[in-house]
């Protein structure tokens, strides 16, 4: 069965990659060099605090996280079939001990999508995948019951999820599930486009993942969020025809020209490198 309970043995990575799309690339998280961070990035530095002390002593190259290498070859915008062809190989090509394999979710969202196939191709790329590396841990899509976008698409995501947790347990992967978690059905933990997690909502799926093998981690993701004043429907019908106006609009709009944000961008971090 897929083991994602917070008390498996403390497992030590030595290794890791993340494939995917935005979500993994860490889009609503910048960092101070205009790159994106994202829950992928914290997740690595959380794995490579684990390292045992004496493996940074032994590396003549020593870093502040000792032997660990992390690579990020997520893109945004990327469909399934784009990071089974672009981003797997690499994966493979790599071999760390862990990959975490988030990938659909642009899928899901598009009209027609049907989300048993999406799943039956997801499943080819686990099994592949499985043959080449240490460990593949799937992440489930979010509980979208707040993203006044995607609302309406709740029961395809839960649908997918199903899938994702059977092929977990039939390949013994760890699962990384988003639907439980939820802190980040908070609006605080969305960027202002409500599409891709804020810093706060990337930090808090990085302690979940790290939980999922069992480390102890520096706080709960599932804390509660401050209390906040109400908000008047007034300023909530002002803020979504903003948000309409800057980011629903657009995002038709590459939609209706077969455009992507990924469009022009590549993985930010190709190669298993220190940290």
């Amino acid at each position: 069965m897929a083991d994602d309970s917070r008390t498996q043995q403390q497992n030590i990575i030595g290794s890791y990659a993340a494939i995917g799309d935005s979500f993994t690339e860490g889009v609503g998280d910048p960092g101070p060099d205009g790159t994106f961070v994202g829950w992928a990035d914290r997740f690595a530095v959380l794995l490579a605090d684990r390292l045992p002390a004496s493996d940074a002593a032994t590396n003549p190259d020593d870093t502040r996280h000792g032997n660990f290498r992390y690579a990020n070859l997520a893109v945004r915008g990327r469909l399934l079939d784009q990071i089974v062809e672009e981003q797997l190989p690499r994966a493979k090509e790599l071999a760390p001990d862990l990959v975490t394999f988030c990938a659909g979710g642009n899928d899901i969202i598009r009209p027609g999508t049907d989300p048993d196939d999406l799943a039956e191709r997801f499943e080819r790329a686990v099994a592949d995948l499985t043959e080449a590396v240490g460990t593949v841990m799937v992440t489930t899509g979010f509980d979208t019951r707040g993203v006044p976008v995607l609302r309406h698409m709740r029961g395809k995501i839960a649908t997918y999820n199903v899938h994702l947790r059977a092929i977990a347990d039939r390949y013994h992967c760890p699962v990384l599930d988003l639907w439980s978690l939820r802190s980040v059905q908070d609006r605080r933990a969305w960027d202002a486009d409500r599409l891709h997690l804020s810093p706060e909502g990337h930090t808090r799926v990085a302690l979940r993942a790290a939980q999922v093998f069992g480390h102890d981690v520096p706080a709960d993701p599932d804390q509660p969020w401050p209390p906040q004043a109400q908000r008047r429907p007034f300023d909530e019908r002002r803020d979504n025809i903003q948000w309409a106006r800057e980011y629903l609009v657009p995002w038709i709009g590459r939609r209706l020209r077969g455009e992507s944000s990924g469009d022009h961008v590549e993985a930010k971090r190709p190669d298993l490198l220190p940290l």
